[in-house]
This record gives C-alpha cells, sequence and structure tokens, in this order.
C-alpha cells in the first residue's frame, strides 16, 4: 500500500492533501510537509547543491521521489536515469518531465553508471547495518571504474542524550510508518549511519570514503569511491 505516493499524488494534483504522519520507533509521530519534496534549488540546502554540482558521466538517482534532483541534472544537460519503487512518484516525475523515470527496486537493477546519488538520506533504504554492508557490494555491480558513489547521512546518537542507547543493534537503525488519512502502511526499517562507521564499513567493502561537507547540524555528504 503506497501511502506516501497517495499524499504526493494529492498535492501534485490539487495542490492540497491532509496531514501526512510519519510513526517512528523511538518517539512521537511527526507530521511531514509534502512540499518539501517539490523543491527547487532555491530552496534545496547547500549539502544538496554541493552533491549535484559533483554529479558527471552517466548518474543513477536512487529514491529519486517526485524528481526534484533529476530535473536539475537535466537543466545541466547532465544524462540521469531517476528510480524509485513508488509508481505514484514515477508517474509525477515523469510528468514533470523527467526523461527517464523508472519504476525499478535498486536491488535487481542491472546497469552501469559513473556516478550513483541518494539524496535526502536515500542511504537509509538499506534499513540496517548489514542491509548498508550488503547494499555497498552491490553497488559495485551499478559503478563504473573510475566512478563515484554520493550521499547524505546523519548521526543520530543526539536522540539518546537522555537514554541509553539500543543493546540489541546499532543506535542508527530505526523504523518508520507512514499514515495519510487514516490508512496506515507498512512498517520499514531505515538507517542513519555515523562517519566512523561509514568509513569502516566501506573500508571493508572495498571502497575510499571521503567526508565531502558537514552542515554542523550532524548531517554530512559522503563519496565513495572504488578502492584500488
Amino acid at each position: 500500500m503506497d501511502v506516501f505516493g497517495k499524499a504526493l499524488t494529492d498535492i501534485y494534483r490539487t495542490g492540497e492533501a491532509d496531514t501526512l504522519w510519519l510513526h517512528n520507533s523511538y518517539g512521537e509521530a511527526e507530521e511531514m510537509p509534502l512540499e518539501f519534496f517539490f523543491r527547487d534549488d532555491e530552496d534545496m540546502p547547500v549539502l544538496e547543491l554541493q552533491a549535484l554540482h559533483m554529479c558527471s558521466g552517466k548518474v543513477l538517482d536512487i529514491g529519486a521521489g517526485v524528481g526534484s534532483h533529476a530535473l536539475l541534472l537535466q537543466a545541466f544537460n547532465i544524462d540521469v536515469t531517476a528510480i524509485d519503487i513508488s509508481e505514484a512518484a514515477v508517474n509525477i516525475m515523469k510528468d514533470r518531465g523527467v526523461k527517464k523515470a523508472f519504476v525499478q527496486d535498486v536491488f535487481t537493477y542491472r546497469e552501469k553508471f559513473d556516478t550513483v546519488i541518494m539524496l535526502m538520506n536515500g542511504i537509509g533504504l538499506t534499513g540496517t547495518l548489514p542491509g548498508f554492508r550488503d547494499f555497498l557490494i552491490k553497488l559495485k555491480d551499478l559503478i563504473n571504474p573510475d566512478g563515484q558513489v554520493i550521499f547524505d547521512s546523519s548521526d543520530i546518537a543526539y536522540l539518546y542524550e537522555d537514554m541509553p542507547k539500543p543493546e540489541n543493534q546499532y543506535y542508527g537503525e530505526v523504523s518508520y510508518q507512514y499514515e495519510y488519512k487514516g490508512e496506515k502502511g507498512n512498517w520499514f526499517n531505515w538507517i542513519y549511519i555515523d562517519e566512523e562507521t561509514i568509513k569502516h564499513t566501506a573500508k571493508e567493502t572495498g571502497w575510499d570514503a571521503e567526508l565531502i561537507f558537514d552542515d554542523g547540524e550532524d548531517q554530512y555528504l559522503v563519496k565513495l569511491t572504488l578502492a584500488q
């Protein structure tokens, strides 16, 4: 059930939508501002603009949502393919003018790119620390030998300033559930990965990790290249 896709479709078609709630495993439900997904370059944070300016060659945008990043890359005359598992999001992407937009699960994708981007903490879709590790191995099938992977993540240690970190899992592993118009989707796993864990896991799986940008608020941009 694509609860998120229904909310995106409503606001895209009518300019209005009910509240999209995001339930989580660590606190109170949060309201998701749907307009955020449709922003242009003037509303994007420096971190995302930095990532887009680093893109070169043939680009894959994973978890592309409604195509805001892909549209900017197209404006730079960059060959970008945008994929998402939400059919509703992909339909919106196409309608907004994304030329190569596909309903596609990255774990079954077969094509080579020069740059792979995952923005708005898109790396979170790997779900768990073992999932992140497996994904870094999978990425080798998608990247050309001299290519790059660009993504952002966050260190959420601040959530545990007043309570102990989980003992049975990595503290950046959380779960979410969307709710829209009284309809709830399935719970899904998400991960936020601290910088040292990224570097360690990257080295284990044959990547060099470089911190490109830090916004000073526990969010940072990372570039991966294949270790030589």
